[in-house]
C-alpha cells in the first residue's frame, strides 16, 4: 500500500520533475511516468516504494551499529548533507571527494591522524609558543584539512554503506564503492544510470526541498535503528525476566496449598510465620547449703 502522506510530501517538494526529454538516460525509462512540456515526470509511486526499502535497509544497518557515509558535493546538497548527517551521528563528505578515500583508506587515515595531532597541539596551547608566522601557517593547514576531512575525521573504518545525493556529480565515490562491494543508496534522476546502484531512489536531485526531504527520511531511519539497538541491548530482557521470576516466587511463597477435606473449598491458606526456636534453659545451679547458727556466730 502506498504511503499517501509521503507521496504528498514528495509532490510538494517537486521530486517528480525530471530533466529535459533530450537530456535523459534510456535506462531510467522505467522510472518515468510521462512527459509534460518537454520535461520528464518521475513516477512518485515507485519513489515512495524504493525510498521505504532504502530506509528499511539503513535502519537495519544502524541497529547493528554500522556506519553510513553521506556524500553530496553539489551546491544544492552541501548544507543538507552536513545537517542531516550530523543529526543522525554519521560521517559525511560535502566539499570535494578525495580520490582514493575508500580504495586507499590507509593514506587518508594517516592525514586524519595528522589533523587530530595538530588540533590537540592547538587545544593544549602549544601553538602559542611558536613564532607568529609559523603559528598562522599551522592554523591555515588545520582549517584546510578540516574543510576537506572535517566531516569524516572520526571515521576509523570503512563505511558499511554510502548515501549519495547525485551519483553523476560524485561518480568517483560510486566507482570506489562498487570496487569494494559497498552498498550504495542514491537519488536517481532521469539523466542517471541506475545500474550499479543497490538502492536507487528515483527523484529530482536538483531541487533543494526534494534532497532535504529524502535525506531527512534516511536520517530518521538511522536514528530509529540506533534507538532500536539501544532499547534492545543484550541482557536487558533477561534481567527483566529474572526480576519477574523472583517476584512470582515471592508471591507463591506466601501461600501453602494443602488438600482439604471433601466438601471444603480449596482456598489457599496463609502461611504462618515460623516461630522462633526457644532458647534452652540454663541448668539450675546447685543451691548453697544454708549456714548453721554456729557458723554465723563464729563469724
Amino acid at each position: 500500500m502506498i504511503n499517501n502522506t509521503l507521496l504528498k510530501q514528495l509532490l510538494e517538494a517537486g521530486a517528480h520533475f525530471g530533466h529535459h526529454t533530450s537530456y535523459w538516460h534510456p535506462k531510467a525509462k522505467k522510472y518515468i511516468f510521462t512527459q509534460r512540456n518537454s520535461i520528464h515526470i518521475i513516477d512518485l509511486e515507485q519513489t515512495v516504494t524504493m525510498l521505504e526499502k532504502a530506509c528499511t535497509f539503513v535502519q537495519d544497518l544502524a541497529a547493528r551499529g554500522q556506519n553510513i557515509l553521506f556524500v553530496g558535493t553539489k551546491k544544492q546538497a552541501q548544507q543538507t548533507i552536513e545537517e542531516e548527517a550530523t543529526r543522525c551521528g554519521m560521517s559525511y563528505v560535502n566539499q570535494r571527494w578525495l580520490g582514493g578515500m575508500l580504495t586507499n583508506f590507509a593514506v587518508i587515515q594517516a592525514r586524519i591522524d595528522h589533523l587530530v595531532r595538530l588540533e590537540n597541539k592547538r587545544d593544549k596551547g602549544e601553538l602559542d609558543l611558536l613564532p607568529k608566522k609559523e603559528r598562522v601557517k599551522i592554523e591555515k593547514e588545520i582549517f584546510h584539512l578540516n574543510t576537506q576531512m572535517g566531516g569524516f575525521k572520526e571515521m576509523t573504518t570503512l563505511p558499511r554503506a554510502l548515501f549519495i545525493a547525485d551519483p553523476i556529480k560524485d561518480k568517483i565515490a560510486l566507482t570506489e564503492a562498487k570496487k569494494l562491494a559497498i552498498p550504495v543508496i542514491a537519488i536517481v534522476d532521469t539523466n542517471c544510470n541506475p545500474d550499479g546502484i543497490d538502492h536507487p531512489i528515483p527523484a529530482n536531485d536538483d531541487a533543494i526541498k526534494a534532497i532535504k526531504l529524502i535525506c531527512s527520511k534516511i536520517a530518521d531511519a538511522i536514528i530509529e535503528g540506533k534507538t532500536e539497538a539501544f532499547s534492545g541491548e543484550p541482557g536487558a530482557a533477561k534481567l527483566v525476566a529474572e526480576e519477574e521470576h523472583e517476584e512470582a516466587i515471592e508471591i507463591l511463597g506466601s501461600y501453602t496449598f494443602e488438600p482439604g477435606e471433601p466438601g471444603e473449598s480449596e482456598e489457599p491458606k496463609e502461611l504462618k510465620e515460623p516461630e522462633e526456636p526457644k532458647k534452652p534453659k540454663k541448668p539450675d545451679e546447685p543451691e548453697k547449703p544454708k549456714e548453721t547458727e554456729g557458723e554465723i556466730a563464729s563469724r
